[in-house]
């Protein structure tokens, strides 16, 4: 990255700590006062030699006040660098809070796309470790770069005032040590992003082993996931390790450097101390200036390790911060819908397939409809209903409710007006009440959380919890069986009370009880909606008022169940696989 992005970029992570001026201004100041109290020991130095051991001679200062004055020098730099320490990491704290709220509200807006695009494991490492270094860029870096800044300042002006031609020689070792940090930043951003990288996946092969944990164990996977996170692990270190080589070359050189300086320095001095051209107080007192110059020094070299870690970080989490939401340029807030659904010539290829999933479909849903769409994998049954809440937009053609195009609507108008229940339910690790009463609806009365829990036939369940309603599940509902997590995801869209209703394999994989309870719940949910069933068992969709069959983005046939088995076209073929039923 070249110099003036690097600015760029440095200059918006200021910006995130523009609102905490005030603090941070409090911060420098501190930092700056205990910096200019570097030279004051060195310059204690010079009377203390020259009159309090001096060949005999009288102390220039009372004994007790060099005493008093050593101790309240370094008092004053303790309470200083306290303050200016606390105030910084108050800043840096509040810094990571407000990046990590921005990224988090960004992040729950991100188009589907998005997500089919990154692995989770890579989003978060961005939000949870990514930002670490963004912060320790923004603030720790900067107190070194002032406080030290203005300590290697203060000790050089006291050196040139005692003596201008050995402090030249002390400045002679500046110009490689510049040419050293300049060749190593390039390598160090370079290591720190592919860190970040290979950070990102590592997360994902743990999250992949944590969440899938009972197919590891039945299907003997331990040893191969150990392998993946072998993998992962030392494409980390490895690149750490390539980072700490050009990090640790930094300081070993500069110590060379300045130690030849160093003894440079001593042997002139002593030559000038013998012709009594240097007092032994300035010659200890500029040598002292010297040596405390070596740990300044030594830390702004050292801060362009971090500094470019940081920036790395910076580009990965304004990467996050940057990436475009989801679209919303409707203008039309819809009320309550009838629930009217035409879809007109449709057409949606994924990115990354070149066959399209939807080839020009056109259907028409009236109102309180309940239509079935049928069909082999890839057929585009859930392509389709994706289409409905706007989680893709369609290549061609268009989607109305209730006369309205899609793209016209408001987001938040058009999903107030749906609701989904699928086979994978996603529930959170709350109570059983957050789950039900989610988003929107967490304002709802007890009342209206228990009967909409009552009409899923979930409070049969419910009341057998320790707390009942205020019983925690569990991430994604583990506590919880497969037909009781299915019929709180009925409860959740019985309490939203949308017109129109998506069921995405919502009984399959359960248990003959299960499915007879979820089933019942089902059908007190369709009643009066517009309903899209998806389904791969046809006896669920059997009562459907209207039964839509897809193959290969295309819709090959409509009608009833008795009218399509009489026809004996593709969804006969599907009834009689299905059944194993002899063709006649």
């Amino acid at each position: 990255m070249k110099a003036a992005t690097s600015a760029a970029l440095y200059a918006r992570l200021l910006s995130y700590v523009r609102p905490y001026a005030r603090a941070f201004a409090a911060a420098v100041l501190a930092m700056v006062a205990a910096a200019a109290t570097e030279p004051l020991f060195p310059a204690l130095m010079k009377p203390l030699l020259d009159g309090g051991f001096g060949a005999g001679g009288a102390p220039q200062w009372p004994p007790a006040l060099f005493a008093a004055a050593l101790v309240g020098i370094f008092v004053l730099r303790g309470l200083l660098t306290f303050g200016s320490s606390y105030l910084l990491a108050w800043v840096e704290h509040r810094v990571v809070l407000d990046l990590r709220r921005e990224m988090f509200a960004r992040l729950v807006r991100f188009p589907a796309r998005f997500f089919d695009e990154h692995s989770s494991g890579t989003v978060l490492s961005k939000v949870a470790y990514d930002v670490l270094g963004v912060t320790n860029a923004a603030t720790s870096v900067l107190t070194v770069a002032v406080k030290d800044s203005i300590a290697v300042a203060g000790l050089l002006a006291w050196m040139l005032w005692l003596d201008w031609r050995l402090t030249l020689i002390a400045l002679a070792v500046g110009p490689p040590i510049v040419v050293l940090v300049r060749l190593l930043s390039q390598r160090l951003r370079r290591m720190t992003r592919e860190t970040l990288a290979a950070t990102g996946e590592l997360v994902h092969v743990l999250e992949e082993a944590i969440g899938g944990h009972r197919v590891l164990k039945v299907f003997g996977g331990e040893e191969y996931e150990r392998e993946r996170f072998e993998r992962a692990a030392s494409r980390v270190r490895g690149f750490q390790m390539r980072y700490t080589v050009a990090a640790a070359l930094t300081t070993p050189v500069t110590h060379v450097l300045a130690a030849t300086a160093l003894a440079i320095i001593v042997y002139i001095a002593l030559g000038a101390a013998a012709a009594e051209r240097v007092t032994v107080g300035e010659f200890a007192s500029f040598i002292t200036a010297m040596l405390m110059l070596l740990a300044p020094l030594k830390r702004l070299t050292e801060i362009n390790a971090p500094l470019q870690r940081g920036l790395a970080s910076a580009e990965s989490v304004f990467g996050l911060l940057d990436t475009p939401v989801e679209e919303d340029r409707g203008t039309v807030a819809l009320g309550r819908a009838r629930g009217e659904i035409r879809v007109e010539n449709v057409r949606f290829t994924y990115a990354t397939r070149t066959q399209p999933a939807l080839d020009g479909v056109s259907l028409h849903v009236r109102p309180g409809e309940t239509v079935a769409l049928v069909g082999g994998s890839g057929g585009g049954k859930t392509t389709l209903v994706s289409l409905l809440p706007r989680f893709y937009v369609p290549d061609a053609g268009r989607i109305l409710l209730d006369g309205h195009d899609l793209q016209s609507l408001t987001l938040a108008s058009l999903r107030a007006n749906l609701a989904l229940v699928s086979q994978d339910v996603v529930l959170f690790n709350d109570t059983i009440r957050a789950n039900i009463a989610y988003g929107a609806m967490q304002g709802a009365s007890e009342a209206e959380v228990r009967r909409a829990a009552e009409a899923a036939h979930a409070m049969e369940f419910i009341r057998e919890t320790p707390r009942g309603l205020d019983t925690l599940i569990g991430e994604n509902g583990m506590r919880l069986s497969g037909g009781q997590r299915q019929r709180l995801a009925i409860a959740r869209a019985l309490l939203k009370n949308a017109p129109v209703l998506i069921l995405d394999e919502a009984t399959s994989a359960l248990d003959s009880e299960s499915e007879r309870l979820v089933q019942e719940a089902l059908e007190t949910l369709m009643r009066g909606r517009t309903t899209i069933v998806i389904a791969h068992r046809l006896s669920t969709v059997e009562r459907a008022d209207r039964i839509v069959v897809l193959e290969r983005g295309r819709i090959v046939e409509e009608g009833t169940h008795t009218e399509l088995l009489s026809r004996g076209g593709a969804y006969a073929r599907l009834y009689r696989l299905q059944f194993q039923e002899p063709a006649a």
